[in-house]
């Protein structure tokens, strides 16, 4: 059994899983309301009713704006764990998360991994990238 996160944002999805497929390699899928059959009760907009990105390795990570005029907070207390295979592949990506945005723990070596670091993005969106350990 796996977990797959599904985070939301409010407005600006769209950019945000786009630079997320960029920064992983991945495919991107979205759907705006805009997109739902005629009939379906869903506030027309361009806002992303449902994204999703899908690696080359089978992860998976899905998101959606709020809909218009709907209040939330995106990604409140929720922090997306992305494990990389080496050092410098970690590294790179907690680059390219980070730009834009704050560092929480610089990327580094720890006493359980090569490379570890968290951040908050510039869309909002908490990461904690590291390196697998050998077990």
């Amino acid at each position: 059994m796996s977990f797959t996160p599904y985070i939301h944002f409010q407005g600006n999805c769209r950019e945000a899983m786009t630079r997320y497929a960029e920064i992983f390699g991945a495919k991107l899928n979205i759907i705006t309301y805009n997109d739902a059959p005629e009939g379906q009760t869903v506030p027309r907009s361009d806002r992303v009713m449902h994204s999703d990105i899908l690696t080359e390795t089978g992860s998976l990570l899905m998101a959606s704006d709020f809909p218009e005029g709907m209040e939330g907070a995106p990604q409140a207390a929720v922090t997306i764990s992305r494990i990389v295979d080496t050092e410098p592949e970690g590294r790179d990506v907690f680059g390219q998360l980070s730009e834009g945005g704050t560092v929480i723990v610089d990327y580094g070596p720890t006493y359980w991994s090569q490379g570890f670091g968290m951040l908050k993005d510039r869309f909002g969106t908490h990461w904690m990238v590291m390196v697998a350990t050998d077990g």
